[in-house]
């Protein structure tokens, strides 16, 4: 569900589209090997373009196709594996303005583009988390918040570890620390859906980790208040200040610090595409903040073979397409589902969501595949390396050893994808695009940074200084030398 990408902002494309129904719903490509799979190729990636996917999504269901995983090779199955694209070149030419005049006028700019987007007049920018009145919430939802904060405290606090240390050789001790980073951005979006998971995910680690300063950015809604399940979870879990904006310009404000906002060292959370160009571009500035992933909209690979319920399959594949137009959904269909009843059901249980206008226009651009087996699936999903990966199968956890790119699994019957997004402890901050190849989800690692330390006694010298002194001459690094030799002359 939520990537550090999700929830992308509506494009121009779409605004016409959004609250309207579309004519048809465009069921699940089913793939053989097709000639032409996408408008253009670019750099080796299909590239769906954003408006023409809209037109097309509102018009009529695009021809099905089937796909059958072993036909594909080389550059056509990087094409068939390949995200909708990104133009990131012209948001961050949108976005730098956005983020200077921040720089520049602080608080003043963060209200201005507040009211040009989101269309609210805000009277302060950044508050502390005390300053909020205490949410009303009903003991239903409190209860449903307060098991999913006890689960997710419970997985991120047994991620802590103990410090390490090590004699590397008599007299030379070294050792790894864990400190928590002082000040952390949280972005959590609005827009389209509210997120108080999100809140969830990023400040119960932060908590844990020791952050002093956590500084929790959403958008406003039209009265300029927060929304109160937000605020809820973020007193909950420990969040010193709230910024009440969302986009680049929150962004910015927690990245420069303003006269009300505090600079953090690192922001974290999903947001739309000019969130994820601002993160980036101020990652590469004076500003000296981190991020924690890049990535793009949201995805779920499905694994299912015969014996899986189409109906939960099919579910699944909704439950990420309803995130935007931009998600991606792929199922890898073993041999003896059948993909009739699995469109069947796709077709109508997306008829049926309020959110179908959005979940259709995702569909137009995802795929079923028909795989051969085990092995195959497991090549595929690999390959893919999906933000969210479900194994619909018998013996699910047979599996495991063999999946190495994913940013969070699911596995058996009875695992939807939904309760690793709001409550059973781990975290829906996940690396999406296929960036799981590199990148790991949101952790309380993500809060924490590390630094070594060594200790020499004077007999660790005596038997390491001539290695050291060696190589520092061999390199020309003479100062490097000398500050051994004169603390071994000074032993001798």
């Amino acid at each position: 569900m939520f990537s550090a990408g999700c929830h992308f902002a509506k494009p121009a494309a779409f605004a016409s589209l959004h609250g309207q129904p579309c004519c048809e719903l465009p069921s699940l490509q089913r793939c053989f090997f097709p000639s032409k799979i996408a408008k253009r190729v670019e750099r080796g990636h299909v590239v769906f373009p954003t408006m023409v996917v809209a037109q097309q999504t509102a018009a009529a269901s695009p021809q099905l196709r089937i796909f059958h995983g072993h036909d594909l090779k080389g550059k056509d199955l990087q094409h068939v594996m390949a995200r909708p694209r990104i133009d990131f070149e012209s948001i961050l030419h949108t976005v730098q303005p956005i983020v200077q005049a921040v720089k520049d006028q602080g608080d003043a700019a963060v209200k201005q583009y507040t009211e040009k987007f989101d269309r609210v007049q805000l009277d302060t920018v950044c508050l502390p988390i005390e300053d909020f009145p205490e949410p009303q919430l009903p003991a239903e939802t409190v209860s449903a918040f307060q098991t999913a904060f006890d689960n997710i405290h419970a997985f991120h606090e047994a991620q802590q570890k103990s410090p390490l240390s090590v004699e590397t050789m008599p007299g030379v001790n070294c050792r790894r620390l864990t400190r928590p980073i002082g000040a952390v951005g949280l972005y959590v979006p609005g827009g389209t859906a509210v997120l108080p998971s999100s809140a969830l995910m990023l400040s119960v680690p932060a908590g844990i980790a020791g952050c002093k300063t956590i500084v929790l950015a959403t958008p406003p809604r039209s009265d300029g208040t927060i929304t109160p399940e937000v605020l809820w979870c973020a007193k909950r879990a420990g969040v010193t200040h709230i910024l009440k904006a969302g986009g680049a310009q929150a962004v910015a404000a927690m990245a420069w610090g303003t006269e009300t906002c505090p600079k953090v060292h690192k922001i974290l959370g999903p947001g739309n595409q000019y969130v994820t160009a601002a993160k980036m571009a101020l990652q590469n500035s004076e500003a000296m903040i981190s991020m924690d992933m890049p990535a793009g909209p949201s995805e779920v690979l499905v694994i299912a073979d015969a014996a899986a319920s189409a109906a939960h399959v099919a579910a699944d594949l909704l439950s990420q397409a309803e995130h935007g137009p931009d998600s991606q959904v792929v199922l890898l269909a073993l041999p003896g589902v059948d993909l009739d009843e699995v469109e069947r059901e796709v077709s109508q249980q997306c008829a049926a969501l309020p959110r179908s206008h959005v979940a259709s226009q995702a569909l137009s651009h995802s795929s079923i595949v028909s795989v051969s087996g085990r092995d195959e699936a497991i090549k595929l999903s690999n390959m893919y390396a999906p933000e969210h990966l479900i194994v619909n199968v018998e013996d699910a956890e047979d599996w495991l050893p063999e999946l190495d790119n994913a940013g969070s699994v699911f596995l058996g019957r009875w695992t939807p994808e939904s309760v690793g997004d709001y409550a059973s402890g781990t975290n829906h901050v996940l690396p999406t695009y296929g960036y799981a190849r590199m990148y790991s989800g949101v952790s309380l690692e993500s809060f924490q940074k590390s630094m070594t330390v060594q200790t020499l006694s004077k007999e660790g010298l005596k038997g390491l200084g001539p290695t050291v002194a060696h190589m520092a001459d061999l390199e020309g690094l003479i100062a490097h030398q000398r500050a051994v030799t004169m603390r071994l002359q000074a032993l001798s």
